[in-house]
């Protein structure tokens, strides 16, 4: 599955590497890769051993894998780490005008075609928001395809979602309405791209801004800003999938950690304690930051995926 490599590229890396100018974590070779699924390009990220445990890394809304910046190259040298845009989001393709909405079944679906394509056969599943419905999908349909579920803020049942918003995605599932729509396209928005980096953050004025510029770009792109308002519409179609997830996590019993920024302003913590429930085993760690716990908590976060899914699995400490 690995994109060509960049000799020029190489050299320079070996050569910062030698002289002790990077530390070799930051030197990971992050490849940057489209592959063609159904005629519509899927951009990912790719670094680590292939030979590796592979660990797939799905982002939430409205990121993209761009939201694994820092955390990839801190795994790659114990994984094969995967991270893809979803169609309609990131550097992939948006769907064409004119085609059907988008739905997370849709999504899941490119998602599976992408790895059957890519020889993919086993993998720790990371799931953040939007992740969640599209990984959870993939774990129902191949419970044997799991090897690990890593759980950062996504709710698995009711018990993780803030009140007033799980009010909103309840008065907007069922049959679309120019109504829903227009209430869905008003969530498309920078401004919600920036409540969801720094409300609840530790400290949110030392957040990096390449992150929501980076999702500045699909936002203002109109076909990518639809199709992301399509999945804000079918949001609901989630909920009633929660009691199957929970009864494959029962069943299953898949090595599980859960980590959650206890300052998200729409899942709420009591979300990740409500895995062990159907995992007795999880290990649940609270941080105090936000949504994406990633921008600050993302060297503890990769030490204890590390500990969990590494192919030696040392003991981690609280």
């Amino acid at each position: 599955m690995r994109c060509r490599r960049s000799a020029l590229w190489m050299s320079v890396i070996t050569l910062l590497l030698m002289c002790g100018l990077i530390e070799p974590a930051v030197a990971a070779d992050v490849q940057y890769c489209y592959a063609t699924v159904a005629g519509s390009r899927i951009f990912y990220r790719e670094a680590g051993d292939p030979a590796r445990p592979v660990v797939l890394l799905l982002h939430g809304f409205p990121s993209s894998s761009h939201m694994f910046r820092d955390l990839i190259p801190a795994l790659a040298a114990h994984f094969h780490v995967i991270a893809p845009d979803y169609p309609g989001m990131g550097n992939s393709d948006a769907p064409a005008a004119g085609a059907p909405p988008l739905t997370f079944d849709a999504v899941a679906q490119t998602m599976d075609v992408w790895l059957r394509q890519s020889g993919i056969q086993r993998a720790v599943l990371y799931l953040q928001d939007f992740g969640g419905p599209v990984g959870m999908r993939l774990a129902t349909r191949h419970p044997s395809f799991v090897r690990g579920l890593v759980i950062q803020n996504t709710p698995l049942s009711l018990d993780g979602w803030e009140p007033a918003r799980l009010k909103a995605v309840q008065a907007n599932a069922g049959p679309e309405t120019p109504e829903k729509r227009v209430a869905a396209e008003a969530r498309v928005v920078l401004a919600t791209d920036l409540f969801l980096y720094r409300q609840g953050a530790r400290n949110p004025d030392g957040l990096s801004p390449d992150a929501w510029q980076s999702d500045a770009a699909a936002l203002g792109d109109p076909q990518k800003r639809r199709a992301m308002t399509d999945l804000q519409l079918d949001i609901g179609s989630n909920l009633a999938l929660y009691p199957q997830w929970q009864h494959y996590l029962s069943i299953a019993r898949p090595r599980t950690l859960v980590v959650w920024g206890d300052g998200d302003p729409i899942f709420a913590p009591a979300g990740a304690d409500a895995i062990k429930r159907y995992v007795p085993t999880a290990q649940v760690v609270h941080y105090r930051t936000g949504h994406f716990a990633l921008e600050e908590e993302h060297n503890d976060i990769a030490r204890r995926i590390i500990a969990t899914f590494g192919e030696s699995r040392p003991s981690v400490q609280p």
